[in-house]
């Protein structure tokens, strides 16, 4: 039976929350009072591309070495893939698992269970849950389905909320890139990226290395093997109203996975910054035509002809522009999207 007063605690959580990092805590909490587990993992992902980032993950401490090893061998299983889940799962079958049977069943892992966060906008996160001894149960798997139709708008408005105009910082420019082996092992980085990390990672020790850099890499992986087709990219967030995109690719010949990969952290374009903050604020395909035609500079008249719209039909769209960003003006719209407050 599903706890009904663990997910109105949950809805709670999710109202009151403004910062996804919280959000996941204290969510996390709850659920593991009506799902209990072992170790789990809840990424954020970019909403387009699903590739994962900013990771809330409490795991055995013997895996902690082999954390490029893990990630790399979650994005090339198939199983249960958060990109195409459409509800809960768990390992019906943990030998067909590439991820559980290189790796996890070693560390005494007997079931995971996994959970996309996803709407119409996009796919705002994934959550495993890991046991170590036992599996989870049908009903137990409803709940967690509750649980991401509870949680994902608020995850979705946590993000929305992290394009803000102050605070932007100075970061010196690049170029920003870390080098890894075939095995998304660390081999060097150039000398601006130590500055990148910090900001990414403020409490980590003295030269961390975010998993959005392995998460994007591994999507490399996936894709060169045929697991998946989505663009090696994540958008993240870094702090104030500054966002940063990431990439990965191989050095040397196309297809050769013993080479190198290099993955760049850069400023995010306005294309980026604009395509993830209309997912975010829930913007519907015309509307977001409409805020990429702002962006250009173009005034309603413009706009109006470019898009074969009248331009009340266009003053139209930009109120409920206005109501879903919570902004009151062009002017206070185009620096929330472009950053440029």
């Amino acid at each position: 039976m599903r706890d009904a007063s663990a997910l109105q605690r949950l809805r709670h959580i999710g109202v009151a929350a403004t910062e996804s990092r919280a959000l996941r805590a204290a969510a996390l909490a709850e659920i593991g009072r009506a799902v209990p587990f072992d170790a789990c993992v809840w990424l954020l992902t970019d909403p387009e591309t699903s590739v994962g980032m900013s990771p809330l993950a409490w795991v055995p401490p013997s895996l902690m070495p082999e954390l490029p090893r893990l990630i790399r061998l979650k994005y090339l299983t198939p199983v249960n893939r958060w990109t195409a889940l459409s509800g809960a799962a768990r390992l019906d079958a943990p030998e067909t698992s590439l991820v559980w049977r290189e790796l996890l069943h070693a560390h005494g892992v007997t079931d995971v269970a996994s959970l996309a966060f996803r709407d119409r906008y996009g796919c705002w996160a994934f959550l495993d849950l890991w046991r170590l001894g036992g599996t989870f149960t049908d009903g137990e798997l409803a709940f967690l389905d509750d649980v991401a139709s509870l949680l994902t708008t608020h995850l979705r408005r946590c993000v929305a909320g992290c394009f803000q105009t102050e605070d932007r910082g100075t970061l010196e420019p690049g170029p920003v890139m870390l080098l890894l082996d075939a095995g998304l092992n660390v081999l060097g980085q150039t000398p601006r990226t130590g500055d990148y990390l910090a900001r990414l990672l403020p409490d980590a020790d003295p030269q961390p290395i975010p998993a959005a850099a392995y998460n994007v890499a591994a999507q490399l992986v996936a894709v060169e093997n045929g697991v998946d087709a989505g663009p090696a990219l994540a958008r993240m967030h870094l702090a104030g109203g500054r966002w940063l995109t990431m990439r990965a690719a191989r050095l040397g010949p196309t297809f050769d996975q013993d080479a190198q990969i290099a993955v760049t952290l850069e400023d995010s374009s306005l294309p980026d910054r604009t395509a993830v903050f209309a997912r975010a604020c829930g913007l519907t395909a015309r509307e977001t035509e409409l805020l990429q035609q702002l962006t250009t500079g173009a005034d309603t008249r413009t706009v109006a002809t470019r898009m074969f719209l009248s331009e009340n039909t266009v003053q139209d769209h930009l109120k409920s522009i206005f109501d879903k960003t919570g902004t009151r003006s062009r002017r206070a719209l185009l620096s929330r999207a472009a950053g440029t407050g």
